[in-house]
Formats: structure tokens, sequence, C-alpha cells
């Protein structure tokens, strides 16, 4: 029997809703199985949270930008997460914006710190099924805009998305790179080509795994 997870979308696009919809109705682990509630403005958003015959939410996908709701104070997406903390801490969060400034980027992280921030323009399907399946884990998802950001912002710790990390705590288990795809859903030739690019974000290209690991672990890339 398939577990069910209940999903809210609040967007005020109806196409990203479909979008969003389409892709989550066609999750590929049928060990799930998904109830989605829409919302299309903050206070309808507000309205789904606060109802109290509603739906207790296992994750939110919310848009930033949207209508307001002036009566509750709900001006965005990013206060309808700060109401969700309150009134429901274990539902999973995820942030979908069109916003890739770094000032706003950051900002969402440090006043929400939501479980996924996603920057639309990344978003395709496989993405969303990426984001999906790493946020049902409990694991922490960021689009690519979001990464390359905090890794130039940041330069005292490098962001990289959840498979770098197993890749990381895989080698540094002692598996060899080249077998780590026996334990986690990526090819060998994903796994080679994201470690050749982990060893150029830390701007030492064509360093040893042993070099790499070292690195990765001054700099908090590794899984916690």
């Amino acid at each position: 029997m398939s577990q069910n997870i209940n999903i809210l979308i609040v967007d005020d696009h109806p196409f990203i809703i479909i979008g969003y919809q389409n892709a989550i109705t066609r999750f590929p682990n049928k060990k799930y199985s998904f109830t989605i509630t829409k919302a299309s403005d903050c206070k309808t958003g507000y309205e789904a949270i606060m109802n109290p015959e509603g739906t207790v939410f296992d994750i939110a996908l919310l848009d930033i930008s949207m209508p307001v709701y002036e009566e509750k104070n709900m001006q965005t997406g990013e206060d309808l997460a700060k109401l969700l903390k309150q009134v429901s801490p274990d539902c999973k969060t995820v942030i979908l914006t069109m916003h890739s400034e770094g000032l706003k980027v950051q900002k969402v992280i440090e006043e929400i710190d939501p479980l996924g921030l996603i920057i639309k323009n990344d978003l395709t399907y496989d993405n969303m099924i990426l984001a999906l399946t790493t946020i049902l884990k409990g694991e922490q998802y960021y689009s690519d805009s979001v990464i390359n950001y905090l890794n130039q912002m940041q330069k005292e710790k490098v962001y990289v998305d959840v498979f770098d990390k197993k890749i990381l705590h895989f080698i540094n288990k002692g598996v060899v790179a080249e077998d780590v795809a026996l334990y986690i859903p990526l090819s060998s030739a994903s796994v080679r080509t994201r470690v050749e690019n982990m060893k150029e974000l830390i701007g030492k290209k064509g360093c040893t795994n042993e070099e790499l690991i070292k690195e990765a672990k001054e700099n908090g890339m590794m899984l916690k």
C-alpha cells in the first residue's frame, strides 16, 4: 500500500501549478501517492494552511511573489512559509521563485531556511522529480543557480547537492569512485563527471580523490 503525501501548491500562475501537478502525478516511485491542494494567492494559501478541518500538509511548494492578503499581513510566500513553521513545523517547505538575485536568495535562506529552494528557470521535469525525491527523504535540495550563488558568495563553505555529498561519503568510506554508482541512482559516467566538477569547484583540478576528501571536510561539503 502506498504512502499518501499531502502537498500544498501556492502560485498565482495556473499554468505553473498545472506543470507542478503533472510532474508530481508522474512521480516514478509508486511507494508514494499524492493528494494536492492548490491555492492561487496569499489569501487562499493562508486559508488552506489555517483551515481547522483541512489537510495537514507534508510538503508545501510556495511561490514568493503573489497577490497579498492584507487582513492577515501575508505579503509573500515567505510569510506563508513562516506561518507553516508555526502551525505545521513538520511540513517540508520548498520555495520556488523567479528571483535569482543573490541578495534575495540569501534572504530566503537566512529568514526561512527552507528544505528546498528552487529558481524556476532551473526547473525541468527531471529536476522536479529529483527535488521531490530528495525532499521526501528529508534532505535539502537547492537548484543549480542557488548553489552557484552560494559558491560565489561564501567561499569559506562550498555548497554541493545531495548526490555530490553522497559520492564524497562513499569515497571517504573507501569505495572506489567507479563503484559509487552501485550505491546511488547515478551512472558511473555521471559520478566521474561530478567528481571532476567538485575538484574544479575547490580549485584543485586533477587532484587525487584523497585530496578532494580533505578539502571537502574543510569546506563543509560532507554529509552530516
